[in-house]
């Protein structure tokens, strides 16, 4: 695979990993349903925003981690790869507790039943149904790892941005034209020297 090619991967492996991971969040993670007590009998549905709020924002730093990495010179792809890592691992971090079915959702509960506090709320779960889209940040979080990781890795083999102009200190000046005056002071100088610069 070609530099160009390489870099372009990359780059679109970061930013389809922060894409996915940002849809994710618009859909429901979690199914909640809760006992009689509760006086509400239909489940709440909590999307990925509200079980892991954080997911929202490192899906934003990958989409600008991918702009970065497109623009970025030699040194400073690294600088972007490492912090692209850093994400990665925090936005799979972000998504374990919905992942693991972990009783979520408390303020949504709370304003469907008016019912606060901890324990108060917990007592209401009667059960948790996890849903398939609290698995996509993980997906998510390995494409912008596994991105991060080659601009660290393999960065250097990526294509340099062409110089439009090089340094003025290779090129010798030209010699500006000579001018019809210049040419006539010739003349006149050769004519006081006995030359005649018509015979030439």
């Amino acid at each position: 695979m070609s530099g160009r090619a390489l870099k372009w991967v990359t780059v679109l492996a970061v930013l389809v990993g922060a894409g996915i991971a940002l849809v994710s969040t618009t859909q429901p993670w979690l199914v909640i349903t809760l006992t009689a007590a509760a006086g509400h009998p239909a489940p709440l549905s909590i999307t990925g925003s509200d079980a892991a709020a954080a997911v929202i924002a490192l899906g934003v730093a990958g989409l600008a981690l991918a702009l970065a990495l497109a623009i970025a010179g030699r040194v400073a792809r690294i600088v972007v790869g490492l912090l692209g890592i850093a994400v990665a691992v925090c936005l799979i971090w972000a998504a374990v507790p919905a992942a693991a079915e972990l009783h979520g959702g408390y303020d949504q509960i709370t304003a469907a039943t008016g019912i606060a506090g901890h324990a108060s709320v917990l007592a209401l779960i009667a059960g948790v149904d996890g849903q398939w889209w609290r698995f996509v940040p993980f997906a998510g979080g390995v494409l912008i790892g596994l991105g991060a990781l080659s601009a660290v890795v393999l960065g250097g083999l990526w294509p340099q941005a062409s110089r439009r102009y090089e340094s003025s200190t290779r090129l010798a000046p030209a010699k500006p034209p000579a001018s019809a005056s210049d040419a006539a002071v010739a003349d006149w100088d050769e004519l006081t020297r006995g030359d005649d610069p018509s015979e030439r």
